[in-house]
């Protein structure tokens, strides 16, 4: 039997890809909570308006991608789909909020030799500060430090740690480079800089796709059918999400397993994890399950604690695993009252601002005549701005204050949603890499059939929690 902690999209991709494989017979999902689908929450304004509190849209590109889009198939939501490419003011209109101005990032490669106000200097000139910069061998480091030293300091503030923020609400200071930014630190590490390993690279990918080209085509030709994969790919996309809400996604991958015998349950909460020399005993709701498997999707420090009695020195890994907690505000306007047509701003720490960034969601994906706008705030900085324990009538009168000095609104809004996410991003900081080795080690070595998937380990993108759910099945087949 195998048992799944967690019922978040991770868990629910995870009983999703177990159900897919014939030796699982028995498959039982646990939620602590009253309902699944995690932090991925749609929810409806009085006048129809989607309020999402957590993602909202996915990018298709790469490994990860393709699986999320296939996944997506296989549930028959190509109906819902909607998408938006490359020409789109949402995909080419990105801002940065900073010393009381919005500044437009550039899409284009002609954009690249013009001076930014942002940085006082045409963004083409970090290739030279890249080139002239010497390597210093690490094994891992923040991303800002990586930046200030390899593109400069100006980039390190004003593009870098925004858009930090707006991946993950962190704090570039402490976020690993060689999590988060991979490919450009081992760039510089193999090559000296990143620009002559960039241009490495492409030369590699030149080389060894033009050998391919030929087998895509005559696969793509006696292919009649695309796969959203494959249109995604073709047509161009930039952004995908699903019309009425992103929580279709975990509903209907719950509605999939439940009918392939996979029995969820919620407000099940695990207490204790003990691993026998032939069996698990889980403790949920003070009673005690057995299973041959387990699978944790659950957030790396809420697994820590259920595993510390028997595996004290993997529950201190588990532990290092900081999160940080966002105030996700929603409003909708009765007509448009935004500057322009862009898919939001991001706000540098540098500007001492609760807020992170706020989204334009109905620029992104039209909804009638109303304007929706998701503001985001804290993250790293949540209990320096907003307490230990704020009211959600404060975090409402913040979100408000900020949008209509930034964006000179002067109607009111006519429905809002606030929502205080605690704990909802895993922070990868430096020396992340290592840990999570440390982590799987320690379980190789002591035997123990356990799979970890989840946003507390390999990315907090939802193609990353869905392709790691996949591969932790995998594990433990």
């Amino acid at each position: 039997m195998t048992i799944i902690l967690g019922g978040g999209i991770s868990g629910l991709s995870a009983a999703y890809y177990a159900a897919n494989n014939a030796r699982n017979s028995a498959i039982t999902l646990l939620e602590a909570s009253n309902r699944v689908g995690g932090w991925i929450r749609s929810k409806r304004s009085p006048s129809g308006a989607i309020f999402e509190q957590g993602p909202r849209t996915i990018r298709p590109v790469g490994l990860a991608g393709k699986n999320t889009l296939n996944l997506v198939e296989d549930l028959q939501l190509n109906n819902k789909l909607i998408h938006i490419g490359r020409s789109h003011p949402a995909t080419q209109n990105r801002l940065i909020y900073s010393d009381e101005a919005l500044h437009l990032l550039p899409t284009s490669l002609k954009g690249f030799f013009k001076t930014l106000s942002l940085l006082d200097r045409p963004l083409i000139n970090c290739l030279w500060t890249d080139l002239a910069a010497p390597k210093i061998s690490k094994e891992d480091e923040s991303i800002y430090n990586f930046v200030q030293r390899r593109l400069g300091q100006d980039i390190a503030d004003n593009l870098v740690s925004p858009i930090v923020c707006g991946i993950c609400a962190g704090d570039a200071q402490k976020i690993s480079v060689n999590f988060l930014l991979k490919s450009l630190f081992e760039a510089e590490q193999k090559y000296g800089s990143i620009v002559k390993g960039v241009l490495a690279n492409r030369l590699k990918k030149f080389f060894s796709k033009s050998k391919d080209t030929v087998k895509e085509n005559n696969i793509d030709s006696a292919n009649l059918h695309l796969t959203l994969a494959n249109r995604a790919q073709k047509e161009y996309w930039a952004l995908w999400g699903l019309e009425g809400g992103l929580e279709q996604l975990p509903q209907a991958l719950a509605n999939n397993v439940r009918k392939r015998g996979v029995r969820i349950q919620t407000e099940a909460k695990c207490e204790k994890l003990t691993f026998k020399s032939n069996h698990i005993e889980l403790l949920i709701n003070g009673n005690i399950q057995e299973s041959s498997r387990v699978i944790s999707s659950l957030p790396a420090k809420n697994l820590a604690e259920i595993v510390r009695e028997q595996h004290p020195i993997l529950s201190t890994e588990l532990e290092e695993i900081p999160t940080v907690t966002v105030g996700v505000v929603n409003f909708e306007f009765r007509e448009d009252v935004l500057p322009l047509q862009a898919f939001g701003f991001l706000v540098p720490p540098k500007e001492n601002l609760s807020l992170l960034g706020v989204i334009f969601d109905s620029c992104v994906f039209p909804q009638k005549s109303s304007t929706v706008l998701t503001v985001m705030m804290g993250g790293a900085w949540f209990e320096k701005y907003f307490g230990l324990n704020p009211s959600e009538d404060h975090l409402l009168t913040t979100a408000i204050d900020h949008i209509k000095r930034i964006l000179l609104i002067e109607e009111e809004p006519i429905a809002h949603n606030v929502a205080i996410l605690k704990d909802c991003i895993p922070q990868h900081v430096v020396g992340h890499t290592q840990r999570i080795k440390r982590i799987h080690d320690y379980i190789s070595a002591h035997h123990i059939p356990l799979a970890l998937c989840g946003s507390s380990y390999q990315g907090v993108g939802l193609n990353d929690v869905i392709l790691s759910a996949k591969q932790a099945v995998d594990i433990v087949q």
